[in-house]
C-alpha cells in the first residue's frame, strides 16, 4: 500500500467535488430513498454550517447509528488530509442529520480513544474499506476522527 499521489488527490478532490453535492441533492429531494445506502452501509446527510463561509453544507456520509447516537467518520478515504466537513464541525458542532426522511439536531463531539477502541470493530463491520482507510491514513501520519454526534436538547 502507498499514499496517494498529486494525480490521485487531484482527481479524487474532482470527483469528491461533483458527487458529494449530487448526491446530497438527490438525496434530500428523494427524502432519503435513492442513495441510502453504499455497499450496504447507510447514508444520511449531515447538515452543517461552514466553518470559514458561514453558508450551510449538505454532505452525504456513512453514518453508524449508536443507540440515540449516530458517529461519522472523518475518513476522506485514507488521504493525507482531514475532510472540509471536519473542520466545519470542529468550528461548528451543532448539525443536523437527515436519514431516512427523518431530520436530527445533533451535537457532534470527537470520540476519545476508549470510544474510538469501542466504535472501530462495529464500523470496520458495516463499512470494509475502513481498515485500509485507517493504514493507508497511517502512512500519512494521520490519524483518522471519529465523530460521536448527540441528540441536541430541544
Amino acid at each position: 500500500m502507498r499514499t496517494y499521489n498529486r494525480f490521485d488527490l487531484a482527481v479524487g478532490n474532482t470527483v469528491m467535488r461533483v458527487a458529494g453535492p449530487l448526491h446530497a441533492w438527490v438525496y434530500d429531494r428523494s427524502r432519503g430513498r435513492i442513495g441510502k445506502t453504499l455497499l450496504g452501509a447507510p447514508v444520511g446527510n449531515l447538515v452543517n454550517v461552514g466553518a470559514k463561509s458561514g453558508r450551510v453544507r449538505h454532505t452525504p456520509l456513512l453514518m453508524l447509528s449508536d443507540e440515540d447516537n449516530i458517529v461519522i467518520v472523518a475518513s476522506k478515504g485514507g488521504w493525507p488530509e482531514h475532510p472540509g466537513w471536519y473542520h466545519n464541525l470542529k468550528a461548528n458542532p451543532d448539525c443536523e442529520v437527515v436519514m431516512g426522511g427523518q431530520t436530527r439536531s445533533m451535537t457532534a463531539r470527537l470520540a476519545d480513544d476508549a470510544e474510538r477502541d469501542r466504535l472501530w470493530p462495529m464500523l470496520d463491520d458495516m463499512y470494509r474499506y475502513y481498515r485500509a482507510y485507517r493504514r493507508r491514513a497511517a502512512l500519512a501520519d494521520r490519524v483518522i476522527p471519529v465523530f460521536v454526534l448527540e441528540p441536541r436538547a430541544a
